[in-house]
């Protein structure tokens, strides 16, 4: 249908004449509007028109419908329509809707205050009390129904906004939270990582119909190593099957290749060894001199390997105890979280005053959570993004 049609740039003189003086009409105005914009910006034109939308119009002059989208709306309203998802299926639809709403506005004063220039989704009275009583902080928010079932759960640097992006937002999944959000409650973590885990945490206890996506397991390849018959320890990505524990886990194979990709360069490994260069000679980083040649058995095993284990010991939970120190509630507060023997424990706050150096201390003041692949996953790709994080070692 589009490989004959015409370019905008062809057709925009046309639109600017056959819409000067006129108001445009059209279902989620908002979203029209804006293409529009754009499309005569990247031409230096800056296109001005009076807009109503018969979203926002259908919602004041026939409140209370499940569904304002515009094949609900006509079916429920009975207007006959025929190639509905089809340019001129879909304006008919809108003018014939259009017409019911005005004939339905007698004095015509609601339509008249709904004319603006620049069209902005109209939030709901109740949604707008809902935000108004949220906080701008990091933490975990739970979207409840009437009767307290919980329908999502999720995680923000800024609580506020992103409940109002949920609000505001056009896809089927915000449009289902509009439609079921009665109240939403948040506990602030201060800390990112904190908010990740306990929004994993959430998700598995109370199962939100909402959350499908984050029930199942949030990673699917790892980081793994094994020796050649030269000795040498090779790196590879790959999907993790069964009970396999790779070292690290990546969300997808791509992040996992840009993670190779890094630890190569940065540590002058060879690609052929990390699978990213398939060769039964040299690989490419020895033809630039970045690999020292365990490709062809010119780089001692020892030297190799000794870098490629400290790779592994930095990237993997086995047996190691730490403290993740990160941001708290408060300007003076800390968060922490305890990694014991490789499994995860929990988290704790503590007082910037109040020094921790001993798991002892820590486990006295700690909220215990459970050990999983998803938290060692979540954990472990937050060290790896965020490098200013402070790591304790510990003895004990």
């Amino acid at each position: 249908m589009l490989r004959s049609a015409p370019k905008f740039y062809e057709v925009a003189k046309r639109i600017v004449e056959i819409t000067e003086d006129c108001i445009l009409v059209a279902h989620n105005a908002q979203f029209d509007y804006r293409i529009l914009k754009t499309e005569f910006r990247r031409l230096g034109f800056d296109f001005e028109r009076e807009n109503l939308c018969t979203v926002e119009l259908s919602k004041k002059l026939i409140p209370d419908l499940p569904s304002y989208s515009l094949g609900k709306l006509v079916r429920s309203l009975g207007i006959p329509v025929s190639d509905r998802h089809r340019a001129a299926g879909d304006a008919t639809a809108t003018v014939k809707l259009f017409k019911m709403l005005l004939d339905k506005d007698v004095e015509k004063t609601i339509i008249k205050e709904a004319i603006r220039l620049d069209p902005k989704h109209q939030m709901e009275p109740k949604l707008t009390d809902i935000i108004s009583k949220l906080p701008s902080v990091t933490g975990v928010y739970y979207v409840h129904k009437a009767d307290g079932e919980i329908v999502y759960i999720g995680k923000s640097k800024n609580i506020k906004s992103r409940i109002n992006q949920h609000f505001t937002g056009q896809t089927p999944k915000s449009k289902k939270i509009q439609l079921e959000v009665a109240t939403v409650t948040y506990d602030e973590t201060g800390s990112e990582l904190v908010a990740l885990l306990k929004e994993s945490e959430e998700i598995k206890r109370n199962k939100p119909k909402l959350n499908r996506a984050l029930r199942r397991t949030i990673f699917t390849h790892g980081l793994f190593s094994f020796r050649d018959t030269e000795g040498y320890i090779n790196l590879k990505i790959e999907k993790i099957k069964g009970n396999q524990k790779p070292i690290t886990t990546f969300s997808n194979h791509e992040s996992g290749k840009s993670f190779m990709n890094k630890i190569v360069e940065k540590n002058q490994l060879c690609q052929k060894l990390c699978g990213l260069y398939k060769t039964a000679n040299s690989c490419f980083g020895y033809d630039i001199k970045s690999c020292a040649g365990a490709c062809i058995s010119e780089e001692p095993v020892e030297i190799y390997n000794k870098r490629v284990l400290n790779i592994i010991e930095s990237h993997t939970f086995k047996d190691q105890n730490m403290i993740i120190i990160d941001y708290g509630r408060e300007v003076d507060e800390r968060s922490a979280v305890l990694i014991e023997n490789g499994v995860f424990r929990g988290y704790a706050y503590f007082n910037l005053n109040f020094q921790i150096h001993t798991t002892a201390v820590l486990k006295s003041i700690l909220t215990p959570m459970e050990h999983n692949k998803d938290a060692q996953h979540i954990i472990q790709s937050f060290m790896r993004r965020h490098k200013r994080l402070k790591i304790i070692k510990l003895e004990d």
